[in-house]
């Protein structure tokens, strides 16, 4: 098993390659690492460690392997675990038959995936032809409402989904990012620390740090105060987004290798950032505004996943939860060679 770990806005974040049967037990032991830092309790920490179990089983019985990445969630005073096992197998051709007790395709009981659909808060699975399995998972402790109160999953005007990981090899994300709500607006950040590694990821945080600090200011006043404060850093790359769900619009700035896209209508319309550094160099500091429509979704991510992205390959993927998005994109398109971070919005009034 290789894994690395990352900070997020939610917390931390783990993505863990499992490749045979005997790493489903490796997995098992890295979801109750996370259940004991959120202190869960042994019934909900044996539910996710079922998930978990099942999620990668079915990674190596049916998708020949693949990724499960595990990312804490926040949200009234609790903590979640977000679960997502993507495979490049291929596929499904009936999933509400594959979610039916009883029904396999491998020899085994077939009960799997309906008992995860059981235990999760919240559940989904994408899937088409082809394009390999995307499954999602959310699991709340108990002791209160069990629906999700995430800001990742019900957030009013916007939800929000991320992966973010290191580059193989690295024990550090050097990338993060972050989400801010202020009144009828959603203020999203995602910023590459120049390189990768700790130096890489000190940058990256510092810009979040900045971020939080002065989130209710315009979004070019806020890349002007992290400018001021990563000079003592080695740099990054960094844009910030504010989702105005009065106005239907994107207010948007960028420097550096952070790519912007808006969604809307079935059209796709680029952001524009300039070159540089932030704390060092820069040619440039403009904002855009861009209509961004109900329903209309924003993906924003980091140079370590290519561009030549288009969403029309993957059938009804546009509307499904944006985590799906997120993990669907990093699984068909980072570049394996440095850190990569994606983040995808959908405004939903």
């Amino acid at each position: 098993m290789s894994s690395s770990q990352s900070g997020s806005d939610l917390g931390e974040s783990a993505v863990v390659s499992v490749t045979e049967a005997s790493q489903v037990g490796e997995a098992r032991r890295a979801c109750a690492a996370f259940t004991s830092r959120l202190g869960w309790d042994e019934t909900t920490s044996g539910e996710a460690a079922l998930i978990v179990t099942e999620a990668a089983g079915n990674l190596v019985k049916h998708g020949g392997g693949g990724i499960l990445l595990l990312r804490e969630l926040q949200g009234d005073g609790r903590r979640g675990l977000e679960f997502l096992a993507l495979d490049k197998g291929p596929g499904m051709t009936d999933p509400d038959q594959c979610l039916r007790d009883g029904f396999s395709t491998a020899g085994t009981p077939g009960t799997g995936l309906g008992a995860v659909r059981r235990m999760a808060d919240e559940f989904d699975i994408y899937t088409a032809t082809g394009c390999g399995v995307a499954l999602l998972a959310r699991l709340w402790p108990r002791g209160g409402a069990q629906q999700s109160s995430s800001r990742s999953v019900q957030a009013g005007a916007v939800q929000v989904g991320a992966v973010s990981a290191a580059k193989a090899g690295e024990p550090i994300c050097g990338d993060s990012w972050a989400w801010e709500r202020r009144a009828r607006q959603d203020v999203l950040l995602v910023a590459d620390g120049l390189g990768h590694g700790p130096q890489a990821a000190d940058a990256a945080r510092e810009a979040v740090r900045l971020f939080r600090a002065h989130a209710a200011l315009d979004p070019l006043e806020i890349l002007q105060r992290i400018h001021a404060a990563l000079r003592s850093t080695r740099g990054a790359a960094v844009a910030i987004a504010v989702l105005d769900h009065d106005s239907h619009s994107l207010r948007y700035v960028g420097v550096g290798n952070i790519s912007a896209t808006i969604l809307a209508g079935g059209e796709t319309r680029s952001a524009v950032s300039f070159g540089g550094t932030v704390g060092h160099q820069l040619r440039k500091m403009q904002e855009f505004v861009y209509p961004f429509p109900a329903r209309a979704m924003l993906v924003m991510h980091s140079d370590g996943m290519a561009t030549s992205w288009h969403l029309d390959a993957y059938p009804g993927l546009v509307m499904r939860d944006p985590s799906l998005v997120a993990g669907v994109l990093y699984r068909d398109f980072q570049r394996g060679r440095d850190d990569v971070t994606v983040v995808a919005a959908r405004a939903q009034d």
